[in-house]
């Protein structure tokens, strides 16, 4: 039996880049994984053998590191991802369509004598910034994100009113620690709005919102944030959250004879619950 084939792409993932921008007092670094993939007409590539439309690859992770090679200044990760999509777009006839992940390992200046290091950099913990940028002959989209915020509030975070069957054993609680990894990527109105500016005002908001939000549920600070976002960023049309609910269990101190305080916790990472959702404009 003939088998059709009804969707495909191809590229090259995992693409590391490291930038260094070079003034006469400071350097600036970037540190980029990218993940590029092409759709078009590469029917025959499989049907046939034919690799005659088919750019190798190995090109695509040259030509990061080319058009990388390009500017002096470190661009920002939506500037540069629209760049590569387009590049490929017109360069490849064969090609009807450019997905471009972008994620961003933050650096920090390391802090001496009161000062930041011109050169010397620490990775700022486990955050990164993300986009990702779909780009064909007649429409560009841009969606910046971050992933593993790390956030934690030690109470006004509760959790009750719960619906309960036979293996329901949770306590009810109306004071706990809320802990979790932010996971968020929102839309912008138009491509040209998508500036590190805007991002960071974005983060500020998400992190604000955790911070005072009396929180009810993962779920309801999930939506307070992302109400927050679409309330104070009118160029920010959509936006999504996965919350890992990380569970901060209380450890009962008094069979070791020391007074509960409620000041001693068990971290664990699995299992968690897991909360998402998308918001957008009405």
């Amino acid at each position: 039996m003939a088998a059709r084939l009804v969707q495909n792409s191809y590229g090259k993932s995992r693409v590391r880049l490291m930038k260094v921008e070079r003034h006469g007092d400071h350097h600036e670094l970037q540190n980029l994984n990218i993940k590029i993939a092409l759709e078009g007409d590469f029917d025959e590539v499989h049907t046939r053998g034919d690799n005659s439309n088919c750019l190798p690859t190995d090109t695509m992770k040259n030509t990061v590191y080319a058009l990388a090679a390009q500017t002096e200044q470190i661009e920002e990760i939506e500037t540069f991802g629209l760049r590569l999509a387009d590049h490929f777009l017109a360069n490849n006839d064969q090609v009807s369509g450019v997905t471009i992940d972008i994620i961003e390992h933050k650096y920090t200046r390391i802090p001496i004598d009161g000062r930041d290091h011109e050169h010397s950099f620490t990775k700022s913990g486990g955050e990164k910034r993300t986009t990702f940028i779909e780009a064909t002959r007649n429409a560009r989209s841009v969606e910046s994100g971050l992933e593993d915020l790390t956030v934690i509030k030690t109470t006004r975070s509760g959790f009750s009113g719960f619906k309960k069957d036979n293996y329901t054993f949770l306590p009810e609680t109306d004071d706990r620690i809320f802990c979790t990894a932010v996971k968020s990527k929102w839309r912008y109105v138009s491509p040209d709005v998508a500036t590190e500016e805007l991002w960071r005002g974005v983060r500020q908001t998400i992190l604000e919102t955790f911070a005072n939000h009396e929180s009810l549920s993962v779920q309801h600070t999930l939506y307070a944030m992302g109400e927050a976002v679409l309330d104070k960023h009118a160029d920010v049309v959509e936006i999504s959250f996965s919350l890992p609910n990380i569970h901060c269990i209380p450890v009962d101190v008094t069979k070791f004879g020391e007074s509960e305080r409620h000041a001693i916790f068990l971290p664990t990472e699995e299992p968690h619950g897991l909360i998402e959702a998308r918001l957008t404009r009405q």
